[in-house]
Formats: structure tokens, C-alpha cells, sequence
């Protein structure tokens, strides 16, 4: 062992760090941190591969840092995205070039590989679900509903929009309700190959994208209000959101695949904490971007990049465990507050059928606020 290496060796703090959940921020930090010489477990409840109720679209600014851990999501069938369309409720469109691109490609295959790629790198995978974290001193208790237990050093929560475990947690955004549905299915059809759209309909907006395989994902949120008026999903795709006519000219040339569509509700928009009891938050389960910026995705993987860079720096430097926390809390909202809070005002802006309209004019106008809007809710480029 050459000396520089026994001296990393030796001023590690960290054995085993734990990570609860395997979508893609879970299943890139697990990859960045295991190659980066970490004992690493990957507590998944769900089995590989597996359909999500997702967009599906990533934005570039992820793949050079993809690429220093070995991913290139293009091997797996990404398909390349370049152009950005928004429709009206009236079916209006305005189009604009992606200022950094694009991919698409279905969360079935892109978390199946980003986990085989993990497993690779040395990930242990643990298919149990985790029901209790307990803290002791510098040791972690993770306790799962099969009864078992394990001991780590530090635990990552990346397990989603919302989990038992956030009560467990005691965290605010659990106790509020929230009115938003989202509905996600893939299609057989036509549709641009390089264009990600967008659709506003009454009381939501519907994403359309290709992904591998010539399939078509399209997955819509609304506000549970608007669909509750109507009976059924069929019985509100028929009244609500075709009445755009982008999105009826679609479905009625379009086959769905699923046997039935897949649905999430109870979806919070809220502030979350970054940390909560000494767990580091991390993809949504940090902070969820509002889904009509299209950059949610990226926004996970750049969260586990972040944290695991901190992991490792606290690892073999001087950082303390509550410098470690307040500096990963302190990147996490330098990193993102600003995007919230815009997505947060886009959402509350295209709810309004009037301040759409407004807002629609003044781009075709200025057609430089539509990409001004789209690099203000994503990142730069960014290597490991």
C-alpha cells in the first residue's frame, strides 16, 4: 500500500454508512460513495426493475458527473431530448430549444442499471423495508419490518416524496395535507422524439416525452379538487384534459401500455428539513422541485453528489459531525432554495387561467423569458 493510500486509509471515520431507499438519489450517492471506498447498505423494500410515477426527463447538466462514476444512461436507451414545447389550456404552443438538452428514459430501466452498477461497485442491496432508526452515540440502529437490525455510522434518507419513516421522524410537512394527484402511464404512439412538452390543463399540466423503446411516458398532476369532480381517471381524461386540444389530438391517436395507469397522492410541496435527527435527507426527500420545471431528477442526483462529496471531505478531514450537517445543509439550500421558490411561483402562476394567458403573450413577445425561466429552475454542469 503506498503511503498516500494508508494515509486515506487511516484517517477514515466512517465504516458502514446505511442509505434507505433506491431511487435515483439513493442509488447514485450508494454508487459514488462505495467507489469512493465505503462499506455501503442499500435498504430497498421495493424489487428491481420497477415503474414509477415519474417525468422521466433529465436534464444534461448531471452527465458529466454520471460520467465519472461510469454511467451513461444513453448505453441503457435514453433518448435524447433538445426542444421544449408549452401548450396552453387552449392547445396555444410556444417551442424553444433546451439550453443545456436532455434526456428521457423510463425510471424501470434507469433505476434497474444505476442498481446493477451499484451492486457492481460493491453496494450491498437490502431488500427489506426500514421501520425504525435509533441513534447511540456515533451508532446508528436501523430496525426493518422483517425484524432484523443493522448497525452503520451514518444514514442517508432518500426514500421519496413521503414514507412511514417521516412520521417515525416526526417531520411537519407529514401532518399537512396537500391536494396534489399525479397520474403516470406509457403510450404507443406519436410524438416528437427530441421534445419534451408540457400541457396545462384545467387544475394541472400534463408532461409528454419518448423514452426508450419507441414508448411514450406522459404523466399529469392535478389538484385533487378538479379530479374529484370527476368519477374516474378515464372520466377525467375525457373532460378535463381534452379539452386542450395538443392532449385530446393525442389520446385519441395514442395506446396505452399499462393494464392502468399509476397514481401517487398526497404529494407536499412544503419546506423540508435537510436534516432530521441527524439523518441526511437527500432527493425528495429533502426538498421536492414543483414537476412543470422538468428538473427533479437532476435535482436528486445533484443532491447525492453534494452529499456524498461532503461525506467523503468529513471523512478524511477535520469537519465535525455538526459541521458536517450544517455544511451539507448550508450547499444543500445554496443549491436549490432558489429553484423552489421559482417552481413554487410557476405553479401558482399557471394555475391561473387569466395570469397563463398574460404570461403566454408577454413570451411570444420575449421569447428569451422561456429559456431565461428554464436556466433559472436548472443547474450548471457539474464533475465530481
Amino acid at each position: 500500500m503506498r503511503r498516500n493510500e494508508y494515509l486515506q486509509y487511516a484517517l477514515k471515520r466512517i465504516e458502514r454508512i446505511g442509505i434507505i431507499g433506491g431511487g435515483l438519489a439513493g442509488l447514485t450517492a450508494a454508487l459514488h460513495l462505495s467507489k469512493a471506498g465505503f462499506e455501503v447498505l442499500l435498504f430497498e423494500k421495493e424489487n428491481y426493475p420497477k415503474h414509477k410515477v415519474c417525468g422521466e426527463y433529465i436534464s444534461n447538466e448531471i452527465l458529466p458527473y454520471w460520467t465519472t462514476l461510469g454511467v451513461n444512461p444513453f448505453e441503457w436507451g435514453a433518448v435524447p431530448i433538445t426542444n421544449f414545447e408549452f401548450t396552453t389550456v387552449q392547445g396555444e404552443p410556444i417551442e424553444a430549444e433546451l439550453p443545456l438538452g436532455g434526456f428521457s428514459i423510463s425510471r424501470y430501466l434507469l433505476d434497474f442499471n444505476l442498481m446493477a452498477a451499484a451492486k457492481k461497485a460493491g453496494v450491498r442491496i437490502v431488500q427489506e423495508q426500514v421501520q425504525s432508526v435509533e441513534k447511540n452515540n456515533e451508532i446508528f440502529s436501523l430496525q426493518t419490518l422483517l425484524g432484523n437490525e443493522y448497525e452503520v455510522n451514518l444514514v442517508i434518507g432518500s426514500y421519496g416524496k413521503r414514507s412511514n419513516l417521516d412520521k417515525a421522524f416526526h417531520r411537519k410537512f407529514i401532518t399537512l395535507k396537500t391536494p396534489w394527484l399525479a397520474v403516470k402511464g406509457h403510450y404507443s404512439g406519436s410524438v416528437n422524439s427530441n421534445t419534451v412538452s408540457l400541457h396545462n390543463f384545467d387544475g394541472g399540466y400534463c408532461g409528454i416525452s419518448s423514452v426508450e423503446k419507441n414508448r411514450i411516458n406522459v404523466c399529469y398532476i392535478t389538484h385533487l379538487d378538479a379530479f374529484k369532480e370527476r368519477s374516474n381517471l378515464e372520466n377525467f381524461q375525457e373532460n378535463v384534459l381534452e379539452r386542450n386540444p395538443k392532449l385530446k389530438a393525442f389520446f385519441k391517436e395514442a395506446t396505452p401500455l399499462f393494464e392502468k395507469p399509476l397514481t401517487i397522492s398526497q404529494i407536499s410541496f412544503d419546506q423540508k428539513k435537510v436534516i432530521e435527527n441527524h439523518i441526511f435527507m437527500c432527493g425528495d426527500s429533502a426538498g421536492l422541485i414543483h414537476p412543470l420545471c422538468g428538473n427533479g431528477m437532476a435535482m436528486a442526483v445533484r443532491g447525492a453528489q453534494l452529499l456524498s462529496e461532503h461525506i467523503i471531505k468529513f471523512d478524511t478531514g477535520n469537519w465535525s459531525r455538526s459541521q458536517l450537517e450544517r455544511n451539507y445543509e448550508k450547499s444543500w439550500k445554496k443549491e436549490f432554495n432558489s429553484r423552489l421558490r421559482i417552481g413554487s411561483a410557476l405553479q401558482t402562476l399557471f394555475q391561473n387561467r387569466l395570469a397563463t394567458r398574460y404570461s403566454f403573450k408577454l413570451i411570444q413577445n420575449f421569447p428569451f423569458l422561456l429559456k431565461y425561466i428554464i436556466k433559472a429552475t436548472h443547474g450548471k454542469p457539474v464533475k465530481n
